[in-house]
């Protein structure tokens, strides 16, 4: 395994080490206004939600690698403390991509990127109309990380209205997974499609508690045939059963447990 000081590193390498291990990262897609009210917008990867009460968001604008420079969004919610976070999907992902070349401050990115300015209802910069989810906010703090080339700036912000266009949520009016299509980041030039051919559901053990790995069977446990997700779904449930098993059905059993069908793949291994 190939191990690493960080301190050793130039910026440019450990920065690709980092978004190359670190993904993928939701976008947020910034948009703030000038003190002069010149729009602005530009994708951050360095990007997440962080509370639901209150609703919190955090993303990092960092300075310029090569440079050192502040990000004109960084210089904007300094002086005008509110941000519309949009959502990235599938159809705006070209534009999104456009918006973030370096252009001039003062250069209006809806306008370099083709994208829709609408006004907000609560906040001064403008909404992404084209983004199927919308997020007005306030920005509460900013936590400046260093003053080199590379260094981050937490931009936290707290929601205090959401947009959503019907057209991405389910029968409970609720958001779906697949209609709302996300793309998210990866290292390089690379991106990633939220689309049912990459999406699978794991059911949170958040009202039961499994028994754990450590309470299979030993010979199971030790199966050669079995993986480590494998033994995480066996010892997902709460009560294992008392029989002792065989190693000749493990077989059998990872492809129940491929299927999702954890008992029948435990009833295979003790019967």
């Amino acid at each position: 395994m190939l191990s690493l000081d960080p301190k050793e590193l130039e910026v440019p390498q450990l920065h690709r080490y980092l978004l190359g291990a670190i993904g993928p990262r939701p976008i947020a897609f910034a948009s703030t206004i000038d003190a002069d009210g010149v729009a602005n917008l530009s994708p951050f990867s360095f990007f997440n939600v962080f509370s639901a009460n209150p609703p919190i968001m955090v993303f990092s604008p960092a300075r310029s690698g090569r440079t050192g420079a502040t990000k004109n969004t960084l210089d904007n919610v300094k002086n005008v403390k509110e941000v519309v976070i949009n959502v990235v999907n599938h159809d705006i992902v070209q534009q999104m991509s456009l918006s973030s070349s370096p252009y001039d401050a003062g250069i209006d990115e809806f306008v370099k990127a083709g994208l829709t300015p609408v006004e907000s209802d609560l906040i001064k910069p403008f909404r992404v109309k084209e983004s199927p989810v919308q997020f007005e906010c306030k920005v509460n703090d900013i936590v400046e990380l260093g003053q080199n080339g590379g260094a981050g700036n937490l931009v936290i912000c707290e929601v205090v209205k959401i947009h959503i266009n019907e057209a991405v949520l389910d029968d409970a009016g609720m958001i779906d997974q697949h209609k709302i299509d996300l793309v998210s980041r990866m290292g390089g030039n690379w991106y990633c499609r939220a689309d049912k051919n990459s999406m699978f559901e794991i059911q949170k053990p958040i009202t039961t508690i499994g028994v754990g790995v450590d309470q299979i069977p030993v010979d199971i446990r030790n199966s050669s045939i079995l993986t480590g997700n494998d033994l995480g779904l066996l010892g997902s449930v709460e009560v294992i059963p008392t029989h002792e098993g065989t190693t000749n059905k493990h077989q059998e059993a990872k492809e129940l447990l491929a299927r999702g069908d954890v008992e029948s793949a435990w009833k295979v291994l003790l019967n």
